[in-house]
């Protein structure tokens, strides 16, 4: 039977069955990919702890009919464990993985752009060289904007006019001029919406500089963006640690 070799992020193991896991990976090639881990529950399993999140890997598969098997396994990059000393940044992490997942629905579609965004969002976060929050709304509007859903900060969503406009809609696609305004539309502060454009754009010396009331507004915003694409919120977002 067919084997492959892929380099790729645990995502989210479950039990299954006495001994065995199923991992969720996303994988450089390939995509996002289940694979059943078996005996890795075991004392004496030989790769057990190099398939928890957060966990880049290079593992080799061997190809099932409906999951595959993972047969070997080495440790990239351990995030974990560094990651859990730390409550929000395990928070906004775990957060990453869990929208991630969802984000990349079909098991085998590579979704590179997806798989390098997550890895230098993990190394960042790891690093500790900005705020968690920060690395965690920056990581949600550019997986928005990779999946096609890319919000507009500045220039009107709808008919293109430059800007800064004051009104924004989530519906609508982001800030709207007063002549595409829609009923219901917010009017975020001007700071704001900065903060969310120098996110997205990956302007880190602007969003360093931002004020709490703006980060704390631009989370909102970011949650609220993801949920109106995702059709649903993260289970894990009300635990993410905000400082």
């Amino acid at each position: 039977m067919p084997t492959y070799r892929d380099e790729g992020v645990v995502l989210r193991t479950q039990r299954l069955g006495e001994a065995d896991r199923i991992i969720t990976f996303l994988t450089r090639e390939h995509g996002r990919v289940r694979a059943v881990a078996k005996g890795v529950r075991k004392t004496g399993s030989r790769f057990g702890s190099r398939l928890e999140p957060f966990g880049r890997v290079d593992v080799q598969f061997y190809q099932g009919r409906s999951l595959d098997t993972v047969t070997q396994v080495e440790t990239l990059h351990a995030h974990g464990p560094r990651l859990a000393t730390d409550y929000a940044r395990w928070t906004s992490g775990t957060a990453m993985l869990e929208a991630t997942e969802r984000l990349t629905p079909v098991d085998g579609e590579p979704v590179l752009p997806q798989y390098l965004l997550l890895v230098a969002a993990l190394r960042t976060l790891d690093s500790q060289t900005h705020d968690a929050g920060l690395i965690l709304d920056a990581f949600i509007l550019r997986s928005l904007a990779i999946s096609g859903w890319s919000p507009s900060f500045s220039d009107c969503a709808r008919c293109g006019e430059a800007g800064p406009h004051r009104a924004f809609s989530v519906a609508g696609g982001g800030a709207l001029c007063s002549a595409c305004r829609l009923p219901g539309s917010a009017a975020p502060a001007p700071q704001t919406l900065m903060l969310l454009g120098a996110l997205l754009s990956g302007d880190w010396a602007r969003a360093d500089d931002s004020d709490q009331r703006a980060r704390r507004e631009g989370t909102s915003i970011t949650a609220a963006l993801m949920t109106w694409h995702l059709e649903r919120g993260l289970r894990s977002w009300p635990l993410v640690e905000r400082v």
